[in-house]
This record gives C-alpha cells, structure tokens and sequence, in this order.
C-alpha cells in the first residue's frame, strides 16, 4: 500500500541500493592525456571585462550566443595570433549587431554603474582548472567532476585538455554507441580513439564479469541522465546544450568561497539524487556532479548523500570520496562543518589534505600576490560564522530545521496521511492531520465517569509531529509543513538493511523551552506522548495505553541506551533533547496540580486528559479533553484592520473567514494594532471588561480557529469549571469500581511515575 509512497527515501525499497553498498568503480580515470605533437599551448586571453551586474544582465544573451560560438571553426595554432585577432573583432561586430540591429547605428559604450568596483574576464579559466583532473571514479551512480567548459572556452585550452559537452557527444559518434558514463567522460578528455576503444571494452568485460560488484554487473551501454551544476555562476556553459542532448541539468547554487553549501541546498541535492533512479526511464544511467573544481563543494554534497543513505560514519564517507576523487576534499571548514553536522566526534587521525599543486599554483600571479578565485562571479560570501549568534534567547516562535523541497514534502504529507488511516478530501493533503482536544466543559466532564483516563501537564509550547526517517528527522508543524532536523534514533537492534536507525516512523508531541531557575540557561526539548508508527508500521488503532509503552522501549530507550556507550555520536551537539512525556493516574491529579505543575522548568496552562484505551484520533477528537485554567482559556482569531477605526475578528468555518461581529480586541502595552493586523493572535476572554485581550501572536498557525471549536471554548468559559470543581469532581470519579480496580492494577505495574 505504501511503497509507491516511500520513493522520497531511497533506501527503504530499493534493493538495487541495499546491495550496492556504493562501491567505487576501481578505475583510473583522473590521468589527462599528452597533446599531439603539432598542437601548441595556447595560453593569451585578451578578452574583455565584464561586470557582475552586466552577467546577471546578459544571461539570456548568453545561451543564444554560447551556442552560436560553438559552431564556428577554430583558429589553426601556427596562426594564432592574426586569427586571435580577428575572432575578437567578428565577435565584437556581432555583439554591437545584437545590440544595435538597425543599419548605421553606432555603437555606445556600455555604462558601468559607479558602484560596481570589481570586473573580472568572462572567458578567463577558473584557476588551477586546466591541470585539475577532469574527474574521479564512479561512486554509486554518480561521477564527481570538474566544471565541463563551453566550447567558446577552447581558444585558450590545448586539444589534449580540452573538457566540454562537445566533445562528449562526438565521442559518442565515434565510437558509434553510448558508452558507459565514466568511459564517456574518459574517452572525451582528449585520449585517441585506439586507446578509447580499448579501455571501452576492459570496462564493459568488467561489467559483464561475475567478479564484478553488483551494483556495476550487467548494466551494458548507458550514459549520463542528469547533470547537477554547484557552481555560483552562469558563464561556464549553456545549459540548453545538456537539454538538447536529453540530459536533465539541475542547478543548485553554492558559493565557494569561505563558505560551505547552506542546509536547503544539501537537501535539494540529496532528494535529487536520491529520486534520479525513479525518475530515469532507464536504470542504465549516470548522475555527473560538478562545481568549478570537482573537490570540495562536489565532495561535501556526495558525502551528504553518502551519510543519509548508507549506515556510514562521516570518517568513511569521507574517505570513499577521497578515494574516488583524489586528494578529496581539502578545505578543512568543509570538513569540519561535516563532522559538527552529523555530530560526530572527529578523530585525531582525520587530518586535512594539502591543497593540490594544481590548485596551490594558481592561488599566486606572477608578482606573488594571492589571485582571487572567482568561482563566484565576484560575488563575496558571508563569513561562515555569520549565524553563528551567542546567548541567543530562545521563543517558541523560533523557526527549526531546514526547508525541503516540495516534491519530498508532498509525498510525506501523503505517507502520513495513508499511516493515518485518512482520505485526502477536497483539500488534498494541505490540512495537518494530527490529533486535536476539545475544552473541558460540564457535558463531556462525564467522559471521565465512562471511560478510564490518564492525565497529564498541559505544556505551553509548540505543537510538533516528527517523522523520522533513515536520511533523517522532520518536524511537521501546525501549518503541515516539514522541516529537516539531524538527529539520531537508533531502533533496539540493526535491521535486515543493515541500519540501525528508525525509519518511517511517526511520532506526535510538543517543543517546550526550559530554564533553568539557577542559571536561567536555556534548552529545548521535545516532548513525545503519542506514536502513530513505528518503521512503517502503522499502530493508530492499537490503544493509546500500549502506543505510549512502545514508544518508551522502542524509541526512548535505544537512545538512552546507545548515548551511555561511549561511541563516535556527540547527542549533545543536537538541536533540543527528547523524552516521552508522562501520563498519571487520575488518582494523582491533586498532586500534578499543586505539586508537579509549579516546579516544571517550561510554562504549562491545564491539564490533558487522555482516553487510555483510544486509538490514535486525527484532527479533531472529542474524547480527547483538555483543561484550562480560567484564565487561560483562549480562541486564535485573525486580526484585521480595514481603516484607523474598523478592527475586525475572523474565524473560520468550511473553509471561509467567518466575521465575529461585535468582538473587539484590546492589545497590551498599548500597543498600535495596525502591526497586528492579518496575524493569527491567541486572545483570552475578559469577561469583566467583556472583551478579548491578546496574549500573543500564533507564528506556527496560518488559519483562525474553526467556529466550531469557538463555540466549544466558549461553551468551557461559561461552565466556569475552576480548579477546585475539577478537584471534587475527580475525587468521587476515582472512588467508582471501574477506576479503583484498574487504578490497584496500575499502580502495581508502577506505570509512569517518572519526572
């Protein structure tokens, strides 16, 4: 039923990956062919400067031009100079004739605004490119790479070092057949057609050979499917001519210079390769990833991909990246920031390598003095400790983890639904599906007396599910959108795919903030009361009693269990801590109020009262009752301000904003209410004064709270159901047969009477 919904984590179905174990083809593909003995190094590069805001202006420009380049023929080496020349000047007249088609019409000088200082040649190379390896062995399926340059970019590179999609396609010709894309880029690096031939037919025995590793047997001719860009620039090739060769290119921009690629970028590249093997019509296909280099934003997204789809440790992905593409990544903050990612202890014989002599001789001109690497487009890149902010004050409006691409967020929203037993309906998937209470009023009291409850703390935090996964943890919101956060659950022992981490497993619970009353030190924590899922295994109908077992052994405990050992995983380092949330008799209610309540580290507003016998409700569930204490008692409008005078209190009801009319709002502080206005804010009930005050504003909450439950809350405010009625209340509750047997059973089985 849900394996078609389960393609937003690869490793889950598919066997081809379970038994690849990401071998690295054993090939050497790095060596750069001689140039022929006629052919002569072309190094002048008289071009002329270009600025950053002219590049962003010419993009369009450039892909009609990019392609007409390609098509002229090149200068012969013996007269390069005189025809240098002259291809300078033909490809000026054709810019003035782009610029200015009408006949006779002169040409002006381009302005350059006076803010723009820096220039930089659009045809230079990017340095240390030339003598750089064209590329690495094969990783999975994926080939690292250096930037393939555009075909305007062979004035300045000998034959033999020429890198381009070009030459790809006509060795493609040449050959008469699609290769196999590692023997594809090879054999268009400038090696003659013998010798491609030859290492064509070795690589294609090696695919055939029982010797050879699953993942490579058999799969006969193939080619590149998909081409994923990191560069921060648009000037080294004309993504049209990847199109026109059927080839998908996905651009994904990261700065290179002193900073790493962001988390949302590591998420896009990660989904897009993951969905390559389902997406390509065929599995006989090759990702080419590439930034300007090939090394280190390349070997940073690789091994990403490596750590969130292989049970691996940041050690060893790193070397199979190093292994693959020599000498592998050799920025030591690229490093580093992997290591404090994932949480893992960097061991002392994890050292940094030195930065290549290709790379380290281009870092100097010829005076001595440091070239800068225009990888970016002379675009600056903000320090690495830009978001690094100390002594943060924490709110339960801070936003956590990371956004994901939509296509992954879809199907996720359609796994949880189908976990949960739920019809999308009209709204599709849109609307969050977790469980919601209802107020506490003098009518549904009366649940108590029929049913057999628990009762626990009403935190004052922020609602979150989280659905865990092997390439990592989401947190859902209240406006069903997924957030990626790193953080490890690992299950009691490793399963039949050899990880030992949960996967597609939902859980539902509430982000509180502690502090500490000594230090006032802060720290988040998530608090877990319900599972709906456990590795794909949907258990909302089972009783709450046994989900809330389960989660304690099968999620609370490992994670206890593993962070004692001393092992490589720094839990510490993790975004907020986790416990599962307790749950007491009804017999315990005086003390969770007077006793437990006033010593919480986090605010809490009432109680909850959970049918211990229920199954797992979506949305709205009547069985499940929340209390308040009177004052706290409050409804989310959406505030409107149409003019000075006119404030307005929305609802919503199917779907529409329903009017409050004769509701009014007052605001504390005196605060002006226009800076309120088309915000969702929390108001309580004042019913001295009779109007609605504003506690704050719902930063999680997009939408107003339905009439209905409007009319629930008001319904609880009337019935007045203080503290102390509450008390007497559950007194004589507890003293009933039904609740005094189990309440003697329970209390020998010691359940949940931990802090």
């Amino acid at each position: 039923m849900l394996s078609h919904l389960t393609t937003f984590v690869l490793p889950i179905l598919t066997s081809h990956k379970a038994n690849a174990h990401w071998m690295i083809v054993p090939m050497d593909l790095n060596a750069s062919p001689l140039p022929e003995d006629d052919e002569e190094v072309v190094y002048n590069q008289q071009q002329r400067g270009v600025s950053e805001e002219e590049e962003e202006n010419e993009e369009d420009e450039e892909e009609a031009g990019f392609v007409e380049q390609q098509l002229q023929p090149q200068p012969q080496p013996q007269q390069h100079n005189e025809s240098k020349n002259e291809l300078l000047k033909e490809r000026e007249r054709r810019r003035q004739q782009r610029e200015y088609p009408d006949e006779g019409q002169v040409a002006q000088p381009r302005r350059v605004e006076p803010k723009i200082s820096r220039f930089y040649d659009r045809n230079k190379l990017p340095p240390g490119w030339l003598d750089c390896p064209a590329f690495g062995q094969i990783i999975g399926y994926i080939i690292p790479s250096k930037v393939p340059l555009g075909e305007f970019f062979n004035d300045y590179i000998i034959p033999g070092k020429r890198y381009s999609l070009r030459q790809v396609i006509h060795q493609q010709r040449v050959l008469g057949r699609e290769v196999s894309a590692s023997i594809l880029i090879l054999c268009l690096h400038g090696i003659n057609k013998e010798l491609g031939e030859t290492i064509l037919g070795l690589f294609l025995n090696l695919f055939n050979s029982d010797s050879a590793p699953v993942m490579v047997r058999k799969l006969g001719p193939t080619r590149i499917g998909l081409v994923i860009d990191l560069t921060n620039s648009t000037r080294y090739y004309p993504v049209l001519d990847w199109k026109k060769q059927g080839i998908k290119h996905v651009k994904i921009a990261c700065k290179g210079r002193d900073s790493v690629p962001d988390n949302e970028s590591v998420n896009n590249f990660v989904y897009e390769v993951l969905q390559f093997p389902f997406r390509s019509k065929s599995s006989k296909k090759f990702i080419l990833v590439h930034c300007t280099h090939g090394h280190n934003r390349t070997g940073f997204m690789i091994v990403h991909f490596l750590m969130r789809s292989q049970p691996i440790s940041v050690t060893r992905a790193l070397q199979a990246f190093a292994s693959a593409r020599p000498p592998g990544i050799y920025k030591e903050d690229y490093i580093e920031a992997l290591y404090e990612f994932y949480h893992e202890k960097r061991p002392d014989t994890v050292i940094c390598p030195s930065t290549p002599d290709w790379k380290r001789g281009s870092d100097f001109d010829l005076n001595g003095e440091a070239v800068v690497d225009d990888e970016d487009d002379g675009i600056v890149a903000p320090s690495l400790q830009e978001d690094n902010v100390q002594n943060k004050i924490m709110t339960n409006d801070d936003v956590l983890g990371d956004s994901i691409p939509y296509d992954q967020q879809d199907k996720m929203r359609c796994y949880c639904y189908q976990i949960l037993k739920l019809n999308s309906g009209a709204k599709g998937y849109s609307q969050f599906p977790g469980s919601h209470p209802v107020s506490l009023n003098r009518e549904n009291l009366q649940l108590l007396r029929q049913r057999y409850y628990y009762a626990t703390w009403k935190a004052d935090g922020t609602r979150y599910m989280m659905l865990i996964t092997w390439d990592g943890c989401y947190l859902i919101d209240r406006n069903f959108c997924f957030r990626r956060i790193q953080m490890r659950f690992p299950t009691k022992q490793t399963n039949e795919a050899g990880k030992d981490t949960h996967n597609l497993t939902l859980l539902d619970g509430e982000m509180v903030i502690d502090t500490q009353p000594d230090t006032s030190k802060q720290e988040r924590r998530y608090l877990i009361y319900d599972m709906m899922a456990i590795n794909q295994l949907s258990i909302v109908e089972r009783p709450f009693g046994e989900r809330w077992k389960m989660l304690e052994k099968e999620v609370i405990e490992p994670r206890n269990m593993e962070r004692s050992r001393n092992i490589s995983y720094r839990y510490d380092l993790e975004p907020f801590r986790v416990r599962r949330k307790d749950f007491w008799l009804l017999s315990t209610v005086t003390k969770l109020l007077k006793e437990f309540i006033p010593r919480l580290s986090h605010e809490a507003d009432g109680l909850i009262f959970q049918g211990w016998d229920d199954p797992y409700v979506p949305r709205t569930h009547e069985g499940l009752l929340k209390w308040k204490y009177p004052e706290m008692n409050s409804v989310d409008f959406l505030f409107k301000v149409l003019d000075e005078n006119r404030q307005l209190l929305f609802l919503n009801e199917r779907g529409r904003e329903k009017l409050m009319e004769g509701n009014q709002v007052v605001f504390k502080d005196g605060e002006d209410p226009v800076l309120y206005s088309g915000k969702i804010v929390e108001c309580s009930w004042d019913s001295e004064e009779a109007v609605w005050v504003c506690m704050r504003v719902r930063v999680d909450k997009s939408t107003p709270n339905e009439f209905y439950t409007y009319k629930k809350v008001m319904r609880s405010i009337k019935d007045n159901i203080t503290e102390d009625v509450l008390l007497d209340e559950i007194g004589e509750i507890v003293r009933l047969p039904m609740y005094a047997d189990r309440i003697r059973m329970d209390s020998k089985a010691n359940v949940g009477r931990r802090r």
